[in-house]
């Protein structure tokens, strides 16, 4: 094979070790983070009846992910990215089995609490991973690693939620509180064995404090530095903002409108829906459009669609189970290229030194936008009483009118190499 030919991924995972244990690292932790999911759902739910509550869980979770993105970035450049992967987990492993003291509606703050640090935790996770990864898999073999792995992540949302649904139905939730930090557990101990060789910048023995301002800034100089950048850093944000509310808020509450039984088997079916979805996306994806050159446009057009088969849910709902369900399958195998094409193409532009930096941007306008989406969902239902249908209708619209305008946007060329060059500095 041609050292630049791009490989398949069963060569990747069977001649690449370290890529292997970190693949299954991640897959299971996210396996277990899915029985988290549903069961803080289920308590909200059980002890206040809330959707507000749930859409304010989604947004705190997903506020405290995008605050501190730009530290966590900063971390991931500057500290040993493998020690932030096993200190997450660790960490992580503490505070989920503080939810096992959860009882009654006066309890229900302590667990948005700790859902808050969880996802900071999962933030520095996923930051760390991502900036890591072309350090681990080379370069003929990086869009085979991310694309495999945004379809590992929706196996582990498949399963982790239709198995964790089950779970939490039959077992309760401190039985799903207790796998998950097995999990992160297990994930810990497949990281250990990893080398994670890293690159770092020059001014490495500064003071992290005190010059955090200004290598944070860097990272903002660096995506302005390539206009190329400004626009696919808002890639995943221009899905969230109407697709935060969708899938974080209407398709949690959906299974109980539609007679599937009580919230934990209906949020397990239709995740299920969106993890076969997001599996599928990727692979696809990659197998129509080889060429990068062309993602930048494809991404909003894939946006767009996605918007289209949510549509497609709203103005069916309440036509059968199984139609929604392949609606909500369709809707995420075009919203998945969007996250996987954009990674690939961050990846590929920016150098390894300041790689979790531009990384925090994304994820931070990522979470920003989720957050805004999940926040108008619940407060819509709770205080203005629209149906889910009526939310699931407004929201698509917005979501194919941001598909439309990523695609058309069309940033100004990169600036010149020598102002690339200051602007890095």
């Amino acid at each position: 094979m041609k050292k630049n030919e791009e490989i398949g991924y069963l060569e990747l995972v069977r001649n690449n070790s370290d890529y292997r244990r970190f693949w299954l690292a991640t897959v299971v932790s996210m396996f277990g983070q899915w029985f988290n999911l549903i069961a803080m759902f289920v308590l909200i739910y059980r002890y206040t009846g809330s959707e507000l509550l749930i859409g304010f869980l989604l947004t705190v979770r997903m506020a405290s992910f995008a605050v501190f993105q730009p530290f966590i970035g900063l971390l991931a450049d500057k500290i040993n990215r493998k020690s932030m992967l096993i200190a997450s987990n660790l960490l992580a492993i503490i505070f989920v089995l503080c939810l096992l003291g959860v009882e009654d509606e006066g309890d229900i703050w302590w667990l948005i609490a700790i859902a808050g640090i969880l996802s900071f935790l999962h933030g520095a996770y996923m930051t760390a991973e991502v900036a890591i990864l072309p350090n681990i898999v080379a370069k003929n073999e990086l869009a085979t690693a991310n694309a495999f792995g945004s379809a590992s992540w929706s196996l582990a949302l498949a399963m982790g939620s239709a198995i964790g649904g089950f779970v939490v139905s039959a077992y309760g939730t401190d039985v799903a509180f207790l796998i998950d930090a097995c999990t992160f557990l297990i994930s810990t101990l497949l990281i250990r064995k990893i080398p994670m060789p890293q690159k770092f910048e020059d001014n490495q023995s500064q003071s992290l404090l005190r010059n955090g301002f200004q290598n944070i800034l860097a990272g903002w100089k660096r995506i302005y530095s390539d206009r190329r950048l400004i626009k696919i850093v808002s890639a995943k944000a221009s899905w969230n903002i109407a697709g935060g509310g969708i899938a974080g808020v209407f398709l949690v509450i959906m299974g109980e409108n539609l007679g599937i039984g009580d919230i934990a088997t209906g949020v397990g079916i239709f995740y299920l829906a969106r993890g076969i979805g997001t599996g599928i996306g990727p692979i696809f994806g990659r197998m129509l459009f080889p060429n990068s050159d062309k993602w930048m446009t494809i991404i909003g057009i894939f946006v767009a669609i996605s918007g289209f088969f949510y549509l497609m849910v709203g103005l069916s709902f309440g036509y059968g189970l199984w139609l929604t369900f392949i609606l909500v399958i369709l809707a995420h195998t075009f919203s998945a290229a969007n996250w996987v094409f954009s990674t690939i193409l961050t990846q590929q532009w920016v150098e390894d030194e300041m790689r979790g930096r531009v990384f925090s941007v994304d994820m931070l306008l990522l979470s920003l936008a989720f957050s805004v989406s999940t926040s108008v969902a619940g407060w819509l239902i709770e205080y203005e009483g629209i149906s889910i249908q009526t939310g699931i209708i407004w929201f698509s619209s917005i979501m194919i009118g941001a598909g439309i305008l990523f695609a058309f946007w069309n940033p100004i060329e990169p600036v010149n190499e020598s102002e690339q060059a200051s602007l890095r500095e």
